[in-house]
């Protein structure tokens, strides 16, 4: 090369094409980059997947190694802060401190709960009692909610601190004292082995034991119950006499919805009225969570921004923002207290007043950063609501809603434009904001509703465009107006203006559930599907950037996760009921006997239940069984004694499972190759569910083994322990 050549060379140096692992390391870093504020924002995520480990768990675990553990790392995540060296380390430092803490927590809040639970006595009771408040209705009558005073059989440190109790007749007012004779067990066990442990969730509750009346319910005179219980009560007395007036108002169809927006209290409201509601995707109306509080917040806010704004020497001198914000704080507060603070409302009153504490602080009060504050609040505080299907909709729901405004285009301001035109357009702006956060926010739930309640509204989305409006300019902001001046005698017009809004939902959503196809059932996939679901969910919200809809696949595990296998049989706990699968159906033994629990487990499976055919079958008051193997694989005694010789041989001979409520001490020889489960599998063991293996082996699951040894963990009776009881 001579020394042209060279010079050239060196006056253009060689220019060399990055390699295609070059590019893709670039992009990765980018886009690593634009997390760089936003890697905080999966500590809650690290937080309640370490309650959720807790509450997975088969068996209780010490308190010292998790405290132990959750001290060791979040020292190390601090210290790695501090050291340049470790900056690397800082985000699987706090992720790993996060996850501790959250198992710690949800430890702590066990222990801080626990109270005694009520043991499944062998005969009826009696239980002396507050009446503390007035509680939903369950298919055998009025219920309402109890502080023991004294039960017959118990001494005082084995009593509950709250019961539920179903009663006869009209159900007495909080406050008053009340005797029952009535039959007590602890609270209910889940349906079916994975299904929801309503056990569980009465357990974080206080909530003891349930007892079903016998008799009339008796008034007496007990000693002066302590301050806080005469405060609960005291409190509850008005929240169900502001409901009562509510539906004096209304009527008790329209009132009665009404009254459970704003009170909690579902006392009026019609089974077909909750069909229609479930079945049109506006169930969630009903209860008091972040709806609401963001409405009623909202509208205060909004309305007290203007009224200072419209007063301009006040305007003038105090900020008004920050007073609306106050304002906005304190109609939150009100509202918790008047719905009577369930735990959906508690965790949307705490989203909520950490968006008006932004305010105060001169915050954005809308952002990913405050969800996640308020998500690590609810969940040091109530760690079981990581478990809980409220807070799992409500936070995938939020999180969805804050991602889709941290993407939607600024409007551009019109410039001497006609108001037609700025009218039609801002119309068709709001339109397409309503359809975009119906969409997403019911694209976000959707895992949650099929795992959890296996049933989909198909036109859900239609149902809530059409009664958003109604609701959220109307219905609710009235309905707050009108609870609040109704106990003056003056929420009269404002109740009437609500009423006509709950009459225009119920035709929206009665329209909508007849349609063809209005509900559609899915089977629950299995249970280390719905984290998937949710790491998906929050990855498509929380990531920034094109990698974000990686999080899509995992978001729709649910939906597409292949089912295991459908159980050939269930029988409930305690073996007084049986279904059996046929096709895409559940037959039941007993049609109408443990409805709420055999509706729990087909719609868990994906089956539509069907009653027992008459012909094919030899039943009597204790027993039932079938005359042929194709009628059916299971003989059903649930009598409380245990059938005799003959009667267990002509069990055995019909049928190749045989379940029997009492306990059986001898089995005779027709017996020999059969499954036999009686009163002693049923108290270890609760429901079970049973798959054939070749043509006489049975596979069993027990609701026990699945549900492990955790103190809410106690097997009840079976007679009163469905939670419709």
């Amino acid at each position: 090369m001579g020394e042209g050549s060279v010079s050239e060379a060196l006056i253009r140096p060689e220019t060399t094409k990055p390699t295609p692992g070059a590019r893709l390391r670039a992009w990765l870093e980018d886009e690593a980059a634009v997390q760089r504020l936003r890697w905080r924002l999966w500590a809650p995520v690290a937080f309640g997947g370490g309650g959720a480990i807790y509450f997975a768990l088969r068996s209780e675990p010490a308190l010292w190694p998790l405290l132990l553990g959750a001290i060791v790392s979040g020292a190390g995540w601090m210290a790695a802060r501090r050291r340049g060296w470790a900056r690397r380390l800082t985000w699987p430092l706090m992720m790993l401190a996060c996850l501790s803490g959250g198992l710690a927590a949800a430890k702590i809040r066990t222990e801080m709960v626990a109270a005694p639970i009520a043991p499944a006595l062998g005969e009826a009771t009696v239980i002396e009692a507050w009446v503390v408040d007035v509680d939903s209705p369950g298919q055998r009558g009025a219920r309402i909610v109890v502080a023991p005073v004294w039960i017959r059989g118990l001494a005082p440190d084995q009593t509950p601190v709250r019961l539920r109790a179903t009663v006869r007749g009209d159900p007495p007012r909080p406050g008053e004292a009340v005797r029952l004779f009535a039959i007590l067990n602890p609270p209910p066990a889940p349906a079916s082995p994975g299904a929801y442990d309503f056990g569980r969730n009465a357990f974080f509750q206080g909530m003891g034991g349930i007892a079903f009346a016998l008799g009339e319910t008796r008034r007496l005179d007990l000693p002066s119950a302590p301050w806080r219980l005469r405060l609960e009560m005291a409190v509850n007395s008005a929240r169900y006499a502001l409901a009562e007036r509510i539906v004096a108002r209304l009527g008790e169809r329209t009132g009665g919805i009404a009254a459970a927006m704003t009170t909690s209290h579902e006392t009026w409201i019609s089974q077909e009225d909750m069909d229609v509601m479930r079945d049109s995707g506006l169930a969630h109306i009903l209860s008091v969570s972040g709806l609401h509080m963001a409405i009623v917040g909202g509208f205060v806010f909004f309305a007290a921004r203007l009224g200072v704004a419209a007063w301009p020497w006040l305007a003038l001198r105090v900020p008004g923002k920050k007073v609306a914000a106050l304002a906005g704080l304190t109609a939150v507060g009100a509202y918790l207290v008047v719905s009577g603070a369930p735990p959906p409302a508690e965790r949307a009153a705490i989203t909520a007043s950490i968006a008006f504490l932004a305010i105060l602080l001169d915050r954005q009060a809308v952002t990913m950063h405050g969800l996640a504050v308020a998500a690590f609040v609810v969940l040091a505080i109530q760690p079981e609501a990581i478990v809980t299907p409220g807070f799992q909709m409500s936070f995938a729901a939020t999180a969805a809603l804050v991602a889709l405004v941290e993407v939607w285009p600024q409007r551009m301001r019109e410039i001497s434009a006609p108001w037609p035109i700025v009218a039609a357009q801002r119309f068709g702006g709001w339109l397409t904001a309503a359809v975009a956060a119906s969409v997403v926010a019911g694209l976000a739930t959707g895992p949650f509703a099929m795992q959890h309640f296996n049933r989909t509204a198909m036109y859900g989305l239609l149902a809530n465009l059409g009664t958003a409006p109604v609701a959220d300019f109307v219905l609710m902001p009235a309905l707050a107006l009108g609870a609040a001046l109704e106990p003056l005698g003056l929420g009269g017009p404002f109740l009437s203006v609500a009423g006509w809004g709950v009459d225009l939902m119920l035709a929206i959503g009665g329209w909508t559930a007849r349609l063809p196809g209005a509900v559609r059932t899915v089977a629950s996939a299995p249970d280390y599907v719905l984290p998937i679901a949710f790491l998906g969910v929050l990855f498509v919200c929380l990531w920034q950037g094109r990698l974000r809809w990686l999080g899509l696949p995992l978001a729709a595990a649910v939906l597409v996760w292949p089912r295991a296998p459908t159980p050939d049989l269930w029988i409930g706990d305690g073996g007084t009921n049986a279904a059996f699968h046929r096709q895409v159906e559940a037959v039941v033994i007993r049609p109408g006997v443990r409805a709420f629990a055999v509706d729990l487990w087909s719609r868990r499976r994906g089956l539509t239940t069907a009653d027992r055919p008459e012909a094919g079958w030899t039943c009597d008051r204790s027993s039932c069984r079938p005359e042929t193997p194709e009628a059916g694989p299971v003989a059903l005694w649930w009598g409380r004694d245990a059938p005799d010789t003959d009667q267990m041989t002509d069990l055995c001979r019909a049928a190749s499972v045989v379940s029997v409520r009492a306990a059986v001490v001898a089995l005779p020889a027709s017996c020999d190759g059969r499954l036999v489960v009686d009163g002693v599998d049923f108290t270890r063991g609760g429901a079970v569910e049973l798959w054939r293996d070749g043509s006489d082996r049975w596979k069993a699951v027990w609701t026990a083994d699945v549900r492990g040894d955790r103190p809410w963990a106690r097997q009840p009776d079976p007679d009163v322990s469905d939670s419709g009881a």
